[in-house]
Order: structure tokens, then sequence, then C-alpha cells
């Protein structure tokens, strides 16, 4: 709101000043434009990168244990190996067929334990085999990506140092110009109205008799209205703010001529 030492501006002042800002933003947006899809194409890059890597990080822990698990097995076939010699040598040695009935026991369940240990070994090799092919597939994607976004950020970086001054600029003159604004209603208005139209434009001036954004008739009446800029007035189809051609630099015979 204007203080009591600052003059109030006029319907007409307010209309100039939304339409300068408009034209400050819309200018921000054709940068943005240019940008194109590039920012999201970058994040998703990033993202997919990301997945990758954590993926073949979880592959490499897997293999790191099941190594750990073979080199366990290997060493439960070197002591169940070592039990059996002895179990078959104490054999030679025994006084009674009961205790070779123990021996012959003990030898045929550490040969049950070499089997279990040399199956899981086994499965455990093929896993690892496996996983190394995985982590190969995925290494070769990492590198793909890696090489696409290195090229889309190259893309994206050129296109923002060449326009990073021009938009900080053009926020700053945009910014500089909502603080002088005094009805801080009308310009959230005008925000709102501009986030919800499709081409970004809040304010739109009269062509060929009609909205400059929804090209809806305007009756004569309200046309005289809105050249007399006594009040604000948005079109009743579109809701956008209504001003004449003159108000944005623009005569009457171009505004005629705008398809």
């Amino acid at each position: 709101m204007a203080t009591k030492q600052e003059k109030e501006l006029t319907v007409e002042e307010r209309l100039k000043a939304l339409y300068q800002l408009q034209t400050l933003l819309s200018e921000v947006d054709r940068i943005k434009t240019l940008r194109g899809e590039l920012p999201l194409e970058v994040q998703d890059l990033e993202d997919e990168i990301a997945g990758l890597e954590t993926r073949v990080a979880n592959y490499d822990s897997s293999i790191k244990e099941m190594n750990d698990n073979i080199r366990h097995q290997r060493e439960t076939i070197v002591q169940a190996q070592a039990l059996i010699d002895k179990y078959k040598k104490d054999q030679d040695n025994v006084r009674n067929n009961r205790e070779f009935d123990y021996l012959s026991k003990e030898i045929a369940y550490q040969e049950l334990n070499i089997k279990l240990a040399e199956k899981v070994t086994g499965e455990s090799t093929q896993r690892i085999e496996s996983l190394n092919a995985d982590i190969q597939g995925a290494k070769e994607q990492l590198e793909d990506r890696q090489h696409i976004l290195s090229e889309k950020k190259g893309e994206l970086d050129e296109i923002v140092s060449e326009t990073r001054q021009d938009e900080e600029k053009l926020r700053d003159k945009a910014k500089k110009l909502e603080a002088k604004f005094d009805d801080q209603r009308l310009l959230s208005a005008f925000k709102r109205i501009r986030k919800n139209a499709r081409n970004g434009l809040g304010v739109v001036y009269v062509q060929r008799n009609a909205c400059g954004g929804c090209f809806n008739r305007i009756p004569a009446q309200r046309q005289m209205e809105i050249k007399m800029h006594k009040k604000i007035i948005v079109c009743e189809y579109c809701g956008r703010i209504l001003i004449d051609p003159e108000l944005a630099g623009v005569t009457d015979e171009d505004a005629q001529n705008k398809n």
C-alpha cells in the first residue's frame, strides 16, 4: 500500500505498470523456454546414474559376502577332510565293532558336510559370475549415461551462461517494479491469472474488438470503458485483465492487424 507521503497510483498507471511487469516476466519465460527440457533431462540422468551406482555398489557388496562365504565353506571342507583322515586312521586301531561303527558314522557325517559345502560353493560361484555380468552391463549403461549427462550439462551451461546476466537484470527490474506497486491485491490477482493462463499472459489488450487472450468478442460499451482507464476490467470469459492498445504502446491499426 502507498504511504501517506506517496502519491497513490491512478488506475491507468497501475495498468501500465502491470503490462510493463508482464513484459519483463514474459522475457524471463522466453529465456526459460530456450533451456527447454534440458534441466529436467539433466535431473533425470543424474537420478538414473545415482540408481545405477547404487545397483553396482549392492552387487559388489553381495559378491563380497559370497566370497567370504566361499572361503568359509572351503575351510569347512579342509577341516572335514582332516577329520575324515583322522577317523579312518583311528579305525585301524579300534578294539570292537561299536567303535568302528561310531567312526564310520562320523566319517559319513563329515563327507555330508563336504558335499554340502561344495554345493554352496558351486552355487555361490555361479551367482558371482552372474552378478559380475550384471555389473559389467550396469557399468556400460553407467558410462553411456555419464557421457550423455556431460553433453546435456554442457548444452545447459552454455545456454545459462549466455542468458544468466539478461535474466538477472530482468528479474531485478521486475522486483523493483513490484516494490513500487501500491495495490497488492491487484498484483496478487495478476500473478494468479498469469500462472493459470496457458500463454502466461495476465494482461492483454483489445485486438479486433476481442480479448487478446481468449479472442472472445468484447461489447462496444465495455471497450469504451476499457479506453477510459477508470477501473480494472477483466474478460468475462478468461478472466484476464483488459487494457486498450494505447497503454501497451500499440496503435489501433497494429492491434487490428494482430492475428
